[in-house]
């Protein structure tokens, strides 16, 4: 018989080093593009059948006592997973329920210290690199929600485990890889959403509050102030907490910088590279060298591992870090532009994306999880 294991529990699989196999059955190209840490691929159909193969996949298992095995959704995965189970009754088998489906939802909170006046937890969405923030006031709190995803009970869940109370929601931008769960929060708790106040340029539908350039907002004894830094999108904002950290989004990440053609056409992507050179270079850069930066994304390689750091630590730089470590950050404003000029693939279905955090059409729950499966690549 074959035992279903939710996508957490892989996640503590691979947190634990456990020894197990991990059979991805889709096809290889889905494989490629994405796939969780140390997965072998092993192409496998929802109607397949082991016979004649089951040496070869003793062979992939080799001496390991467990075989988990996973897919799009479940299907393809638990069909070899309970054929396995009887073939190899002397080792434990494991389909993941919901497939890399539902390990697009499995997140890490991550507390980050920001100083003594701010407290912060950092939400990782370990597939997607996605990353999201509640930060508030030691003292009181009183906090804000920053770029939540869709997965709004994460984020209400990283603020009660922190002992935070979400008085507010900001999206820095109109994002293109995931759905934003920003309005929805908002609605749901009852408090402000904001959004910088050039998101009405991009006939943004729905309700929101503008934050114009340099504008403060209090959250209990912390003063949070909105800044101009356009460059990934025309109406991106970072958020600068007190003095000690800057949320950043797509403008700056911890070794690159964000890409700037999905609002701008391809044939004036450069006007995007420019304001983002100039976002960077005059605006965040001139903060102190001690200014903690909090991303809004990490990138996650086709082998399922973070770029940077690890899944469960916190992923930030320091503006000073970042002034003399990012190697793009080094080129002057035309050899910038250009370095910008062609970033890689886009992220996927990113338009409809774009048209669903605009609020120009709402689409059910299933549409949304299909449009968000694959990579994240909003770095540069």
């Amino acid at each position: 018989m074959v035992t279903t294991i939710a996508p957490d529990r892989l996640k503590q699989l691979l947190d634990d080093g456990e020894e197990y196999t991990l059979l991805d059955t889709r096809p290889e190209d889905s494989y490629e593009a994405w796939h969780v840490r140390g997965a072998q691929n092993y192409p496998f159909g929802p109607d397949e059948a082991v016979d004649g193969h089951l040496e070869e996949i003793e062979e992939l298992v080799g001496d390991h006592d467990r075989v988990v095995t996973i897919c799009a959704k479940g299907l393809s995965s638990g069909n070899l997973a309970t054929q396995l189970a009887e073939e190899l009754d002397d080792r434990e088998v494991n389909a993941v329920d919901g497939g890399m489906k539902a390990w697009s939802g499995v997140y890490d909170h991550v507390e980050v210290d920001i100083g003594e006046s701010a407290r912060a937890v950092q939400l990782q969405r370990r597939a997607k690199g996605c990353l999201s923030s509640v930060v508030g006031c030691a003292e009181t709190g009183e906090a804000v929600a920053v770029d939540p995803t869709e997965d709004i009970d994460e984020v209400k869940a990283a603020a009660a485990g922190s002992d935070l109370t979400i008085s507010a929601v900001i999206d820095t931008h109109v994002h293109a890889d995931h759905v934003s769960g920003g309005r929805r929060l908002a609605d749901e708790l009852d408090v402000p959403y904001y959004l910088g106040e050039r998101a009405t340029a991009r006939d943004v539908e729905v309700d929101f509050d503008g934050l114009g350039r340099n504008e403060t907002i209090e959250v209990g004894e912390l003063t949070m102030k909105a800044l101009y830094t356009p460059g990934h999108t025309s109406e991106m904002i970072s958020i600068l907490v007190g003095d000690e950290a800057v949320l950043t989004a797509d403008t700056l990440h911890v070794n690159s910088v964000g890409r700037t053609e999905l609002e701008f056409s391809d044939g004036d992507g450069d006007e995007g590279a420019r304001m983002l050179y100039e976002s960077i270079h005059r605006t965040l850069l001139s903060e102190p060298e001690s200014v903690t930066v909090l991303p809004g994304h990490v990138t996650v390689t086709g082998d399922g591992e973070f770029e940077v750091g690890s899944p469960g630590e916190p992923i930030t730089t320091s503006v000073g870090d970042a002034r003399t470590g990012i190697d793009v950050l080094q080129l002057d404003e035309e050899d910038f532009v250009e370095r910008l000029a062609d970033p890689g693939e886009k992220p996927a279905n990113y338009e409809d994306i774009i048209e669903i955090n605009r609020g120009v059409r709402d689409p059910d729950p299933e549409e949304r999880t299909e449009l968000e499966l694959g990579p994240n690549n909003c770095s540069a």
